[in-house]
């Protein structure tokens, strides 16, 4: 049968508690009485000894040996042993003495008479057999006498060839040694059953941190967290979050993963935001140039005129670019979602930046553009993909331009590790830094056509990371700083 385990924390600890109380108790009883009985078996033997010393040898001075002088015949009573030996008296209630020559001989066990002194009591022949195999090799044996129960006996030989032996019975040391087995299983209950308690108790207590650190785990997981802005208000208790203490710990631990879900699902929600921002911006951009395309295409065909039909066209062709950049910005994007690699060759970083900025120069000649190449002279290179690296240089330079008022000054500079745009233009609005290298964010909500959809700087972090780089920016009115590292050559 499978015994059942305690699934709760609390109730586990207390089973163990106790568990080990009760083996500390059962071993610490064992060695207890173990030690207690093997004590008192040795002071036993020593009183065997003793009483044998004295029955044999006599204490007095006017005391003989035994066995000196024997006359013929074996006696066979308990007075023959009286006249045999010169001292008795010390003997105790039930002791056991006898003597036997050539496995003939008698003996007797003293036992309480009731009034007086205690009687001498022959052993029966059966009890004598027994006491005949003890050895004479100087030992104290456990002997099983029947009808008389266990004894300590030891048998000394004397020089007539005749054999004493005397035993005390062990029912003192069985009676102390049950008694004290009693006391400490009484005891060890009364232990447990403390340790139950007191482990109760105290394992509750102490778990109660913990207990709190689930009630705020509970009460998280019955919010909605399936849409909208997701505010996260719930948070342990700072006195729960002390890192020395296991619980202090579980509770820092799970403050830290409600913050990171918090930032997870805002995250989540400008994502959605911003691709519903996206759609609205798309559908705008794609349908103004359908109209357009659609109203020409309609001026043509009802004129008919070659004209006509080519400012038509012209305007067709221009809508139509449009589009396909507005399409092929989203299908970057898509791809260098999916991981497909770029192209990997070597590209000369200084006269791609010197080529853009000369462009810029002309597309916007109010701005001040300039670049600063590095002091040894010598063109910096990188391996990547020329075609978007230079997409990445337009995409800033184009930003500089349309976000900045005339006369502003903007600087690239060239590193060995990549280059820096820099402007001291007004600046990105404070709550766009954070967001600026995101999809379809954009300087300005409102739909305007010049403002674009929002994919310029979402490029340039897409194809930089692409290339193993980093992008980084840094804006305040007045200096604006985006910095893009590239893996050397």
């Amino acid at each position: 049968m499978r015994v059942p385990v305690p699934r709760s924390l609390a109730s586990r600890l207390v089973v163990t508690a106790v568990a080990l109380v009760a083996v500390v108790s059962l071993l610490v009883g064992a060695a207890t009485t173990l030690a207690m009985r093997s004590w008192l078996m040795d002071r036993l033997d020593q009183d065997v000894t003793d009483s044998l010393r004295r029955v044999t040898y006599g204490d007095g001075p006017g005391d003989r040996p035994s066995g000196i002088g024997v006359p013929a015949g074996q006696p066979d009573g308990v007075g023959d042993i009286s006249r045999r030996y010169g001292d008795l008296r010390g003997l105790e209630v039930g002791a056991i003495c006898a003597y036997y020559v050539d496995s003939s001989g008698s003996g007797f066990v003293r036992v309480d008479s009731g009034h007086g002194p205690p009687d001498d009591v022959a052993l029966e022949p059966a009890s004598m057999d027994v006491v005949e195999q003890v050895k004479a090799d100087g030992e104290v044996h456990t002997l099983q006498v029947p009808g008389h129960g266990t004894y300590r006996v030891r048998a000394q030989q004397l020089d007539s060839g005749e054999t004493t032996v005397v035993g005390l019975p062990t029912n003192d040391v069985d009676a102390a040694t049950m008694s004290l087995v009693r006391w400490e299983i009484l005891l060890a209950l009364l232990g447990i059953l403390a340790a139950a308690l007191t482990g109760t108790v105290v394992v509750r207590r102490q778990l109660r941190p913990l207990t709190e650190v689930a009630g705020t785990a509970h009460a998280v997981t019955e919010m909605p967290l399936d849409s909208g802005d997701i505010g996260i208000t719930e948070r342990v208790p700072d006195r729960l979050t002390d890192p020395r203490t296991e619980a202090g710990q579980v509770g820092a631990a799970l403050n830290r993963l409600l913050e990171h879900v918090e930032s997870s699902l805002s995250a989540r929600h400008r994502s959605e935001q911003q691709v519903r921002q996206f759609v609205a911006d798309a559908s705008h951009e794609l349908r103004t140039p359908l109209t357009t395309i659609a109203g020409y295409t309609e001026l043509a065909r009802r004129r008919g005129d070659a004209e006509t039909a080519a400012v038509a066209l012209a305007k067709v062709e221009e809508e139509s670019a449009r589009m396909t950049a507005l399409v092929e910005d989203l299908l970057l994007l898509a791809r260098l979602d999916a991981g497909r690699p770029l192209a990997s060759e070597a590209v000369d970083l200084t006269r791609l930046l010197l080529e853009a900025v000369d462009d810029a120069r002309v597309v916007a000649p109010d701005h001040r553009w300039q670049i600063a190449l590095p002091d040894d002279g010598e063109p910096v290179e990188v391996t990547g993909d020329e075609r978007r690296l230079h997409q990445v240089v337009t995409n800033l330079l184009t930003n500089a331009r349309k976000y900045t008022p005339a006369r502003t000054t903007v600087t690239v500079t060239v590193r060995r590790d990549g280059f820096d745009v820099h402007d001291d233009g007004p600046g990105f609005p404070p709550d766009l830094v954070d967001t600026a290298f995101e999809r379809f964010t954009r300087g300005d909500a409102a739909r305007h056509r010049s403002d674009g959809v929002g994919l310029g700087l979402a490029l340039v972090q897409a194809i930089v990371a692409a290339h193993g780089g980093a992008v980084s920016l840094a804006s305040t009115p007045g200096d604006t700083l985006i910095r893009i590292t590239l893996p050397p050559r």
